[in-house]
């Protein structure tokens, strides 16, 4: 299996979540090229099952998501997810401040769950 190894950065404050969703839940968004809310680093956590997960710019290194191994996703870099089964799992959304952030735009699927919980 190919994990992620990333960790949130220090400093890192929780700002909002998607709901739980599964297999049959999933925020359609998520499966489709997308980008984090800006200014927001995602964390996909993964209770129950595993998925896959996917750099749109670099598509042969497919990591995986589950219980014990989830993936800090970058704002300003499209991805998407890949469901492979069951599986129950959210995006935690965090935010760090630092000068001179850059934005791209972008479909954003988590922007609706994070902004309305700040």
């Amino acid at each position: 299996m190919n994990y992620q190894n990333e960790k949130l950065p220090k400093g890192a404050v929780k700002v909002g979540e998607t709901p739980n969703m599964t297999e049959s839940t999933v925020l359609k968004g998520i499966l489709k090229n997308h980008l984090a809310p800006k200014g927001k680093i995602g964390l996909v956590v993964v209770e129950e099952g595993s998925l896959e997960y996917i750099w749109e710019d670099d598509k042969d290194n497919v990591l995986v998501a589950d219980k014990d191994h989830p993936i800090v996703i970058e704002s300003e870099r499209y991805h998407h997810v890949v469901i492979t089964g069951p599986v129950v799992f959210r995006v935690e959304f965090y935010k760090v401040l630092k000068e001179n952030e850059e934005y791209k735009d972008g479909q954003r699927p988590g922007e609706a769950f994070c902004e309305c919980m700040e």
